[in-house]
């Protein structure tokens, strides 16, 4: 049997609709009553609502370590796609003790129980820093501690040290670094809302430039990775790099909606951030813009994914097609 972690997450959810479509045994965790709901909705979506009932579904925390004795009994392999995304500075404690604590509680369990293989889905925010003389990010662009990190990105850092040591005390592992993904059914998550912002008519755009990937080349990647003999590796997962301006234009003609018109320079994003700041403070509202999003918008990174595609032998679904097809589903 395959054990889930974050099955009601984009990459989870999709993840599980693939599994089962392909006859496997699965087994999920879930938190809530209502994020199973999400990935329902989703399995409805897609017109494979008769498959959702094929879950076997537990509930529990990946910081709970009686609900993973649970979950754990009879599995052969994971996929570890659990975790907390947020760029606001007041989540730091959380998310750090999620994502990595919550690796390490995975990573002791695999060994505990003998998994065969467990697949970790990280980010390309765990990626190393590039230098002047090597712009391209890659597997082996070396990670630099110096410089400023996004708590999000040092927690990945510190999930994927957890695989590493899981690998060194004799599991077989693979970590998957996705850019951005795109996929539906999660408007109000990640990637889902530039979706929502534009069909709320967004208005700017910024210049920056990054990976991006449709969550179902992810979920196939993730899996046939996982069938493979491929282990004790890690890969980048992008389709290309773009600026954002060119995806959410993308996203504006799929929609027949008004591209952005105005673009916000850093000076302006960083002005942005911090009226955000003073604004969160005296009204105690959550953080809508961090210092590390405002940097990461306007940021020119380019990621190189050469070594998933000589790996796989296969290419990945062109985003721009893929944005297209998300808002026909």
């Amino acid at each position: 049997m395959i054990l889930v972690t974050g099955g009601t997450g984009l990459v989870g959810a999709h993840l599980l609709l693939h599994l089962v479509e392909q006859g496997e045994n699965v087994r999920a965790m879930y938190r809530t009553t209502n994020s199973v709901d999400k990935t329902k909705d989703l399995f409805s979506l897609y017109n494979k609502s008769h498959l959702f009932e094929k879950i076997e579904w537990v509930q529990g925390d990946i910081l709970d370590i009686p609900t993973l004795e649970i979950a754990f009994q009879n599995i052969e392999s994971v996929y570890h796609c659990a975790a907390m995304i947020s760029f606001d500075p007041k989540d730091e404690d959380i998310i750090r003790k999620t994502n990595i604590e919550g690796t390490a509680n995975i990573v002791n369990f695999c060994l505990a129980y003998r998994i065969k293989k467990m697949l970790f889905v990280s980010s390309i925010a765990a990626l190393g820093d590039p230098t002047h003389t090597k712009t391209t990010i890659s597997e082996t662009t070396e990670w630099n501690p110096e410089k400023p990190h996004s708590d999000y990105a040092i927690s990945k850092y510190g999930a994927e040290m957890e695989v590493w040591r899981g690998q060194q005390e004799g599991l077989d592992v693979v970590i998957v670094n996705p850019g951005i993904i795109l996929g539906p059914g999660f408007p109000e998550q990640g990637s889902g809302k530039l979706f929502s912002a534009v069909a709320k008519g967004l208005s700017f755009y910024t210049l920056g430039t990054t990976g991006f990937i449709a969550v179902t080349d992810v979920v196939e990647a993730s899996v046939q990775l996982m069938n493979s003999d491929v282990k004790n590796e890690r890969f980048t997962l992008i389709e290309n790099n773009y600026s954002f301006q060119e995806i959410l234009n993308c996203i504006a003609d799929c929609m027949q909606m008004k591209r952005p018109q105005w673009h916000a320079t850093p000076f302006i994003m960083n002005l942005f951030w911090r009226m955000d700041w003073i604004l969160t403070t005296l009204f105690f509202q959550k953080r809508k813009l961090s210092r590390a999003s405002a940097k990461a918008s306007y940021s020119k990174s380019n990621y190189d994914n050469s070594k998933i595609k000589k790996v796989l032998n296969t290419d990945f679904k062109p985003v721009k097609e893929y944005c297209n097809q998300i808002l026909k589903i």
